[in-house]
């Protein structure tokens, strides 16, 4: 028999938005996996009358009742979430040209960036940035990291080492890789190389 786990409360105009938003996040993410109710229903332990409610937005489901059905979706909890307002929201707008410009040093190496994004969520970490690396005796870093990177190279070439994996990377080409394995250009092929470098990781 199945417990009901509802959180009780008095209704106010907000807590009853928040349950609308996240039934239709609900509703969308069952619907777009092509599941029935029945099916969520079969796959979650969660009753189908108990879904059928909550995608109305009739009930406020608790933690856990939330926590079984983005199980079953195979989703992170939060995308339940997804369509709440909050009173804090970033963004960043960089005009073309512009940018925060940073010069980093390792050694005899040094080479400069412009931040283009930075984003803290509470989730996710998320940085944009333009490099250019300029032939010279210093070898430039390699790093290891989490999360996932996307190289999309502008201008130039170089070798770019992935792991045991060398790939020589010129103007146009893109790469995206897993962070947790040692990573970077390692050579310089024309006088310089210019590129954007995308990371993203959740935050720990």
């Amino acid at each position: 028999m199945e417990t009901l786990d509802v959180t009780t409360r008095t209704e106010t105009p907000d807590a009853a938005s928040n349950d609308r938003a996240i039934g239709s996040a609900l509703r969308d993410l069952r619907e777009t996996q092509s599941l029935s109710a029945r099916q969520l229903s079969e796959q979650s332990g969660v009753s189908a009358a108990m879904i059928s409610r909550i995608e109305s937005g009739q009930v406020s489901p608790s933690i856990s009742t939330m926590t079984s059905l983005s199980g079953a979706l195979d989703v992170p909890l939060v995308s339940l979430f997804r369509d709440i307002a909050t009173e804090r929201t970033d963004f960043t707008y960089v005009p073309h040209g512009e940018g925060v410009v940073s010069t980093r040093m390792m050694g005899e190496h040094e080479h400069h960036f412009i931040n283009l994004a930075a984003h803290r969520r509470r989730d996710l970490n998320f940085e944009a940035h333009k490099v250019t690396i300029k032939q010279q005796d210093g070898e430039p870093p390699s790093y290891i990291g989490h999360g996932v990177v996307f190289i999309h190279v502008i201008d130039g070439s170089g070798v770019y080492v992935y792991g045991k994996q060398k790939l020589t990377l010129k103007e146009g080409d893109t790469l995206s890789i897993d962070a947790e394995l040692m990573h970077g250009f390692t050579q310089v092929l024309t006088p310089e190389i210019t590129f954007l470098s995308v990371q993203a990781e959740a935050r720990r």
